[in-house]
């Protein structure tokens, strides 16, 4: 939420003193310095020592290896663990990669002007961010991906589909970044729980890219249909299927709160 802040206020000051084909350039390129934050992740953050106890227990010659996630007993669980983050993934992008656009077009405000609505939208992010990770533990993974889904569902068709006031839908902005963003919040540890320490990394990281990668296609695809329909009736279609489908597939994984993580 901080980055997407900061993005904000670059993308305002870009698109205040360049043309629009240039300044959006100029803002993807920008977006190559966050790079060099990995090499300080690389060197500063240390593995968890359950990590470490399972790279000491494992036997020379015998590696973890990356198709183990596809094997009988661990497929069914990836599966479902891709699709909902490809859900979670494709309602996060169907809002928010279109969502200036739509101010922008829709709603007749301009770059600058678009600035408040943005900023509200982030400050709810922040907070769903904070909130969600304690209700994770709270209420359990599954029940806050559930309630974070219905939110962000319900706020999305109200933000894009009623025909409310711009001062409405400034305020809705906050219910909005709160849903669509802190839904991610359990999404680390929920994930982490599911697959055993040996391929917990593969687990995880081929879980959420592909999930990543398939909901990349959910902006294009709101393009391509908004040259027939309205934008907003794109973003809230989308949106709608993507948290229907987080909710699916939350009630179809197993509940993990609680689980104690070992080295196996």
């Amino acid at each position: 939420a901080l980055g997407w802040g900061l993005t904000a206020i670059l993308y305002a000051l870009l698109f205040s003193v360049l043309p629009p084909e240039d300044a959006w350039r100029a803002l993807f390129i920008l977006g190559i310095v966050p790079a060099i934050f990995v090499i300080f992740v690389r060197r500063l953050v240390k593995d968890p020592e359950i990590y470490r106890e399972a790279k000491a227990r494992q036997e020379p010659g015998n590696p973890a290896k990356f198709y183990e996630i596809f094997a009988p007993g661990i497929l069914f669980t990836t599966i479902r663990a891709s699709i909902l983050t490809t859900g979670a993934l494709g309602g996060y992008y169907a809002i928010t990669s279109w969502l200036p656009t739509f101010l922008k077009n829709e709603r007749g405000l301009s770059v600058l002007g678009t600035g408040g609505y943005l900023a509200m939208v982030i400050i709810g992010s922040y907070v769903g961010y904070v909130i969600s990770a304690y209700l994770t533990d709270i209420l359990g993974r599954k029940k806050n991906f559930i309630l974070f889904a219905v939110g962000s569902f319900t706020i999305v068709l109200l933000y894009t589909q009623l025909p409310v006031s711009n001062g409405v839908m400034l305020w809705l902005g906050f219910p909005l970044g709160f849903f669509a963003s802190g839904i991610f919040s359990g999404m680390g540890s929920f994930l982490t729980e599911l697959f055993p320490t040996r391929i917990r990394g593969s687990g995880q990281g081929f879980c959420y890219n592909i999930g990543r990668a398939l909901a990349a296609l959910f902006p294009l695809l709101i393009g391509l249909l908004s040259q027939k329909v309205p934008l907003s009736v794109g973003i809230g279609a989308f949106a709608a299927v993507s948290y229907g489908v987080v909710i699916l597939a939350a009630l179809s994984l197993p509940e993990t709160r609680g689980k104690q993580l070992d080295a196996e």
